[in-house]
């Protein structure tokens, strides 16, 4: 079993103001209008936005055909006039791309590459694969085409290459099982983490602190879907845990259990720190960026934080 903290990952360039960000749609199909939403928003924190007019083409009910997404990020990689990549939505489709995309174009010219939900088939890809940092946080016509759709501290950490930075009680993080460990941030959407066991893509967990989110399903299907990481050994050599905000996942309204006494069935016996709520993919506001691939710890106690412990990208 590969373990995460013994493997070398190229830290892409930083982000800098008047960089040109190029806006790619992997997955489903989007709308012009939020598209333009999102474009204004990266532009009200100084970048310039950047996407081909065939982003805009749709194949049922995904963002065109296949070979166009392929080429689409490909050709992203490749510019370079651009300096990240940020997705412009998930949905469905992401996963067409796997076995579709040269992944010597992409390992050639590692950037910020952004995004969340479907896309985590590609960041843990890129990170596994293409063996640099990725960054699970806001998309275009999401998360920047909405005023305080961003969080802008962890974002400009993130994308500025600043070290030993800290995500505390203000991004939703609190405690449900004591403790403090280090290990590589790592993870994404549960339920795409899943989808790639058993696959050429499968996720490498080992020595991670693993990062878990989901929106609109079931506390079984949670349950499930924990319990499907656990009995194909991926919770085995996993140093921490933080779940996201996991916002609708829900029975009904008057259930009487709450989703953190099912994840503790599963997780609360393996005798590391878990934590619950942390605000980053499916969230109600203020989306916090991520790093995949750099160290970080894990503190629970009666509060609960997780430290960057160091840079995410190359600030030269």
């Amino acid at each position: 079993m590969t373990n995460a903290s013994n493997k070398f990952r190229v830290k892409p360039p930083a982000l800098r103001h008047g960089d040109k960000v190029g806006i790619v749609a992997p997955a489903s199909n989007i709308k012009r209008e939020l598209l333009q939403a999102g474009c204004d928003g990266l532009r009200g924190l100084g970048y310039e936005p950047f996407y081909f007019d065939s982003i805009l083409e749709r194949d049922l009910y995904f963002a065109g055909s296949v070979e166009r997404r392929a080429r689409e990020l490909e050709e992203m990689f490749e510019r370079e006039d651009i300096r990240a990549i940020v997705c412009a939505r998930g949905g469905y489709g992401a996963n067409y791309l796997l076995p579709a995309i040269d992944m010597a174009k992409i390992r050639a010219h590692p950037k910020i590459f952004v995004g969340y939900s479907d896309l985590t088939s590609l960041l843990t890809w890129f990170s596994d694969r293409g063996n640099f940092v990725t960054f699970h946080g806001p998309m275009a016509t999401k998360d920047f085409a909405v005023s305080g759709g961003v969080d802008l501290d962890s974002w400009q950490n993130a994308m500025s290459g600043e070290a030993g930075w800290e995500i505390a009680g203000n991004s939703g993080i609190k405690p449900l099982v004591p403790g403090a460990a280090e290990g590589v941030l790592y993870g994404g959407c549960l339920s795409l983490l899943v989808s790639a066991l058993g696959t050429p893509f499968d996720i490498e967990t080992a020595g991670t602190i693993l990062f878990l989110e989901d929106v609109a399903a079931k506390p079984y299907q949670i349950d499930r879907m924990l319990m499907q990481l656990k009995l194909a050994g991926k919770l085995e050599g996993v140093r921490g845990i933080v779940f996201g905000e996991m916002m609708d996942c829900r029975q009904s309204a008057d259930q009487d259990y709450s989703l953190e006494d099912v994840v503790l069935r599963i997780v609360g016996g393996l005798g590391i720190p878990v934590a619950f709520g942390l605000r980053s993919g499916h969230v109600s506001r203020a989306n916090v960026t991520l790093p995949i691939g750099v160290r970080a710890r894990l503190e629970v106690g009666s509060e609960a934080r997780l430290r960057i412990l160091e840079a995410a990208v190359d600030p030269r």
